[in-house]
């Protein structure tokens, strides 16, 4: 089943051409990094599929479209690359917040929802955390309360922008099994990612983009190939195969033609 079906998608910003016929297409099971230099456009593409950038294209959620802003809530969650909290609440508070999109007006969370936080805190490491105000956390504290607020969504679909940035060693590799983990449950998961050895470890599927296009998408030794890392991001690298995965570690700048 299509989760993600992104058809011809230009998006320009004043004058500038930002997305340039982007046709993507996501499927239940699918972990797939969305990789490539800044300014590619990865970020652009996901507000853009969620409407939050005027676009001209079409854009279907689990085979629809012009759904209403509930409506999507349930079928796509959301953790923006900025994610600063300013606000007093508790950790367990601002968990619940996923649960809006499932709840009548007026009401009051009920078990399931309760089950639905909890499940996302322990989830990411936060549960200890529940009564505390989230301002008295450290960022990357903060960063893996608010994935826990879209964990705690139930959406089949979750797009994330950079949701390792924050995070130390431990809390990445976490975050990248729940990530696997909700894929090998039947939900689909778009992470813009700029470790490049956490995306070739983990997602089932990368999607390459420069100025505005993709330039290439399938399993991660097909996409990160030496000349590709040269060509669109400029570098040497280290590429080999592992009892894990894919091993990428960018070594330094390729140099300048003489």
């Amino acid at each position: 089943m299509s989760l993600l079906d992104v058809r011809d998608l230009h998006v320009r910003l004043g004058a500038r051409p930002v997305l340039r016929g982007i046709s993507l297409n996501v499927d239940a099971g699918e972990f797939v990094g969305l990789i490539g230099p800044n300014g590619a456009g990865k970020t652009t593409l996901m507000r853009a599929t969620l409407g939050l950038v005027p676009s001209r294209g079409i854009v279907a959620l689990a085979g629809n479209t012009g759904l209403s802003a509930r409506e999507r809530a349930k079928v796509v969650a959301y953790v923006p690359q900025a994610r600063e909290v300013n606000w007093p609440l508790t950790v367990e508070r601002v968990v619940s917040l996923g649960r809006m999109p499932h709840l009548p007006a007026f009401s009051s969370p009920g078990a399931q929802d309760r089950d639905a936080v909890a499940r996302a805190m322990r989830r990411m490491g936060v549960a200890a955390f529940a009564g505390r105000a989230v301002t008295e956390l450290s960022g990357g504290e903060q960063a893996r309360v608010l994935i826990a607020r879209a964990l705690a969504q139930d959406a089949p679909l979750l797009l994330a922008d950079e949701p390792t940035a924050g995070l130390d060693p431990e809390h990445q590799i976490t975050l990248m099994r729940t990530f696997a983990g909700i894929a090998r449950e039947g939900g689909s998961v778009v992470a813009c990612l700029h470790d490049l050895g956490l995306a070739a470890s983990w997602c089932t599927r990368l999607v390459l983009m420069e100025a505005g296009a993709v330039v290439a998408d399938g399993p991660p030794r097909d996409v990160l190939t030496l000349d590709r890392l040269r060509s669109v991001y400029h570098v040497e690298a280290y590429v080999r195969e592992h009892d894990h995965g894919l091993v990428v570690q960018p070594l330094d700048l390729i140099a300048p033609r003489q």
